[in-house]
């Protein structure tokens, strides 16, 4: 497996999964209803923002969005938001993924990393960001709208980037 930056012309592979996973109502605050054009705009943003995509063979696999969580005084902390390909999960994509953010992260400059929005019944996800030393600071009841489970909460999650 690969990882490199995405460009422009891997939307096309990008979409599917993007419009797979946004619209399953699961994980992800994007309207469900995003058009690709703008669902492109909203994840191949401009600096200083950077998506990554995992390739195998010449098959995107999965993908990542780095950014800064805030602006200004709030530049030095991260954001990121994680996708894996629906044939391609339970086999260490989104680890993989998780650990190239993050050393990137740190790279670009990034003190810490927070992720705002970490739906509670995303059970792989929050084992995947403990494991990898996140931890949930802060909980907000019923902030989202879950497809099938109705509405359920949400969790900050943070990591400081010197404990890689």
């Amino acid at each position: 497996m690969e990882i490199r930056r995405a460009s422009d012309p891997d939307w096309p592979a990008l979409w599917p999964i993007w419009q797979s996973i946004v619209s399953a109502q699961e994980t992800y605050m994007f309207d469900p209803f995003t058009a690709p054009e703008a669902a492109r705009r909203m994840w191949l943003a401009d600096p200083p923002a950077e998506t990554w995509v995992a390739t195998a063979g010449a098959a995107i696999v999965g993908t990542y969005q780095l950014k800064p969580n805030g602006k200004g005084p709030g530049a030095h902390v991260a954001n990121a938001g994680f996708m894996v390909a629906p044939a391609a999960r339970n086999q260490g994509v989104g680890r993989l993924l998780a650990e190239h953010c993050m050393r990137r992260a740190r790279e670009a400059g990034y003190l810490s990393m927070q992720f705002n929005a970490v739906v509670s019944t995303n059970t792989g996800a929050i084992a995947l960001w403990r494991s990898l030393g996140f931890e949930i600071v802060g909980t907000v009841p019923q902030a989202y709208r879950h497809r099938t489970a109705g509405l359920v909460d949400i969790h900050v999650m943070w990591k400081a980037l010197t404990q890689l």
